[in-house]
């Protein structure tokens, strides 16, 4: 029926042509974006998941940076620690070849083993980085042990959506080779330690030895500052062989540490490798959530650009109609 009051063909035709446009519209926000879900209007439970995983991916970002910094305080140690076993090393060496020597042989001996305490003392000075420092510690007039040291190793999110973070930590109390804590009971390093000379292992209190007589069980000896010759008088034979014991102990102590911290570096690693790897993970996770097909985008717009042309020719061949009503009112 042609009327000119309504016009049906034209309001169909104009319908598909805003069904058309809308979809263009979404169909161009897409290749711009890249995104098939950009907002939560576009798919409301994808947005939520792919906010929160990229989220979840920022924070294993700084967890990343974390790990690159404590692996570099473990580093730093290591290198400390790699370079005082090298100079204790070379004290035993001395110790060992003063025994059965001179006074005048020992007195010029200590003057090298005072060189290298000194050293031993500047490596684990030196062995800070980014003010952390777990040869040389101070734990304070309080604490009688040092605090570890704490890596962030992961962020972590429960199955109920609750955060958590892990860590890696460092035990610093079992690889000090200084503490410069004055609390009551403070556990020393392994460097600054009273050791007994009979075995090495670390005394309940220290008992200097009176130098030049025979060592005694109950005698203790620092590495950090054992002499073999002082004043006037030189060390017996048997407190020198009480101090290579006490030397040997410390770079038993030591080899111990490094490995410790070696165990460590690998464990930060290896997690660090792990994480790049989740993070990888995630984002092709989000992608797949929210990403936007683009070759499928691409020939769905020349479709609908074809579509929107076509709704076009229709729209003004409906509007033609009206102009057919008229003509038959023409004389």
């Amino acid at each position: 029926m042609a009327s000119i009051m309504t016009n049906a063909s034209a309001l169909t035709a104009l319908q598909s042509l805003n069904a058309t446009q809308k979809n263009l519209d979404t169909t161009q926000a897409r290749i711009s974006t890249g995104y098939r879900v950009s907002q939560a209007s576009d798919n409301a439970a994808y947005w939520s998941i792919a906010t929160t995983m990229r989220s979840d991916n920022s924070a294993m970002s700084t967890v990343s940076d974390a790990l690159g910094l404590g692996a570099s305080k473990v580093d730093t140690a290591y290198t400390g620690m790699d370079s005082a076993i090298t100079t204790i090393n070379q004290i035993q060496q001395k110790l060992t070849a003063s025994y059965g020597q001179t006074d005048a042989s020992k007195e010029k001996t200590q003057v090298e083993i005072a060189a290298l305490q000194k050293q031993l003392k500047a490596y684990a000075d030196g062995a800070t980085f980014s003010g952390t420092n777990m040869l040389s510690v101070n734990s304070g007039a309080t604490a009688t042990t040092a605090a570890d040291v704490k890596i962030v190793s992961a962020f972590n999110r429960s199955a109920t959506g609750a955060v958590s973070i892990s860590t890696i930590d460092v035990n610093v109390e079992s690889i000090k080779l200084y503490e410069a804590g004055t609390a009551a009971g403070v556990t020393k390093g392994i460097l600054d330690a009273d050791r007994l000379g009979t075995d090495g292992s670390v005394a309940a209190a220290a008992s200097n030895p009176t130098l030049g007589a025979a060592a005694a069980a109950t005698d203790t000896y620092s590495v950090a500052s054992l002499k073999i010759f002082s004043g006037t008088t030189a060390a017996s034979d048997t407190q020198i062989q009480a101090m290579m014991n006490v030397v040997d102990a410390a770079l038993k102590g030591m080899t111990n540490a490094a490995t410790k911290l070696g165990a460590a570096k690998s464990s930060i690693d290896l997690q660090k490798t792990f994480t790049s790897s989740l993070m990888d993970s995630i984002d092709r996770g989000v992608g797949q959530l929210v990403d936007a097909d683009m070759n499928k985008e691409s020939t769905r717009l020349q479709a609908l650009q074809v579509q929107q042309q076509l709704g076009v020719q229709a729209l003004s061949i409906a509007n033609g109609s009206s102009q057919s009503i008229l003509s038959l009112f023409r004389g």
